[in-house]
């Protein structure tokens, strides 16, 4: 079982993410921390100690994870794990935002948004103002403040742009279209090829990210995580015309395609994950079979250090079986790795968690393309918990969720798992209510954020904020029901 440190020794992993409560933990099962209160090592656990003395900003641990298998291809970017060992940068925009819900909490909620201050998270790229300019609220500034550190910190971006951008959702549609209504919102139903959004994509956004990058080559480690929700939506939402149309398509295709290999080009140090959604989106064999041959057909793997999974999502990590449909046909009914929350085995889905959606990635991609190896990272910001909806199809807002683990390279299998990171921001809003806060009425309102699992919702529940919008009762929810290990 996990024991306290002799005298002198490092300090525990636990101590390092200095966690409100006086637990010890320390042992690992595939990679993944359990506590020594709940858990006894069984076979495939190991206890150990922190193996490096270098912390995180605000007391995180990067640990490098295993060499990459001889069978892994040489990509023109990030040939090892580009999280390993580095320093993550901490935007201090966040910790600004929880500034407000801290001023405002008691008790162990107070506690536990406290030490949420210093955790790395992923900072969105979702207009073109966002691009250059000082100060933490721009790409151009947070990677000038990264590049000051000593040594200087690894940041990560989500590039979320795309004209047409978010067919199958209103929350968070965008700023750029293929073709624009009087009012300046986007015609999904218009066809086309989508060559003026295009244009206006490449030449006012992916190029001055390009510039921006470049200037930073070798300087500054970067990650950018490409286009989420894009590509899965053109794999299972066809019958959606927003999605289906020839423009969306042309849009979303092109956009990423151009996106991937001029960045590739100019930055090669730069890692770049492509979006792959989660394990209830892509997870079953035909869902990834066509997301397989639309990454094929695109050429653009060999600039991917491979894809990141469950971005602003809810999906539970789970427990990584020994083979990703291990427990199809209720082949080991009763094995831990097979509890499945959302129900998604008996659907004939094999990823019904993410570890085992990581896996069905690995294989499928591997063996659809030849000599792709890709590599996965998880957003573990808000999956916590992996019971707390009533239909896993609800995606806004979700109530009783709770925070997930920190970022970290200890993970189940580092030779496919990168990383655990929060790459949607805790405490964002996924979408508004109906009714805003102000009162106003919502002009993004989607029916999904009305669902029954969503906040605001239910009687006495505030107002939910637009997309991206601080949420000061979500992040205190989401604290209270955290689960960092």
């Amino acid at each position: 079982s996990c024991a306290a440190p002799p005298a002198g020794a490092p300090l525990p992993f636990a101590a390092m993410l200095r966690l409100a409560a006086p637990i010890v933990l320390c042992c690992f099962t595939q990679g993944v921390l359990a506590s020594s209160k709940q858990d006894v090592p069984r076979d495939g656990e190991h206890c150990l100690l922190a193996r490096r003395s270098e912390l995180q900003r605000g007391g995180h641990m990067g640990v490098s994870s295993s060499t990459e298998s001889s069978s892994a291809r040489v990509l023109s970017a990030s040939p090892v794990n580009p999280f390993a060992g580095k320093s993550f940068y901490v935007n201090p925009s966040y910790a600004t935002s929880l500034g407000q819900s801290i001023s405002t909490a008691e008790g162990q909620i107070k506690a536990t948004l406290e030490s949420m201050e210093d955790v790395p998270s992923a900072y969105w790229l979702d207009t073109k103002g966002k691009i250059l300019g000082s100060g933490s609220n721009t790409m151009q500034g947070i990677l000038a403040d990264a590049a000051s550190k000593s040594p200087p910190q690894l940041v990560t971006f989500i590039v979320y742009d795309l004209p047409n951008r978010d067919c199958h959702a209103k929350a968070s549609n965008g700023e750029i279209c293929c073709t624009y209504n009087a009012d300046g919102s986007c015609d999904y139903a218009k066809a086309g090829d989508c060559s003026a959004g295009l244009a206006e994509y490449k030449a006012e956004y992916i190029d001055k990210i390009v510039s921006l990058l470049k200037s930073y080559e070798g300087r500054v480690p970067i990650v950018l995580v490409i286009e989420p929700d894009s590509l899965p939506n053109l794999s299972t939402n066809h019958g959606d015309p927003r999605c289906g149309n020839s423009a969306t398509v042309a849009a979303y295709k092109g956009g990423i395609q151009y996106a991937v290999q001029s960045i590739g080009a100019a930055a090669p140090s730069v890692a770049l994950y492509l979006d792959a959604g989660h394990g209830g989106w892509l997870g079953w064999k035909d869902n990834m079979k066509d997301y397989v041959a639309t990454i094929r057909d695109l050429s653009v793997s060999s600039h991917l250090r491979g894809f990141a999974t469950n971005v602003a999502g809810y999906q539970a990590l789970g427990q990584m079986c020994p083979t990703y449909d291990f427990c199809l046909n209720n082949a080991n009914p009763g094995h831990p790795c097979c509890a499945d929350p959302c129900g998604l085995t008996s659907q004939w889905n094999p990823s019904h968690n993410e570890h085992n959606y990581a896996l069905h990635l690995r294989k499928a991609m591997s063996e659809g393309i030849s000599g792709f190896v890709p590599h996965i990272i998880i957003d573990t910001g808000r999956n916590g918990i992996a019971d707390e909806r009533s239909q896993c199809k609800n995606w806004c807002n979700i109530r009783g969720a709770g925070v997930g683990l920190f970022a970290t390279t200890e993970t189940a299998d580092p030779d496919v798992i990168d990383a655990y990171f929060w790459l949607k921001t805790p405490g964002e809003s996924d979408g508004c209510t109906g009714t805003l806060p102000s009162g106003a009425q919502c002009p993004r309102f989607d029916a999904d954020c009305a669902s029954t699992d969503s906040l605001g919702s239910a009687a006495g529940e505030p107002r939910a904020p637009e997309a991206g919008q601080w949420f000061d009762y979500q992040i205190k929810q989401l604290a209270a029901n955290s689960r960092f290990m």
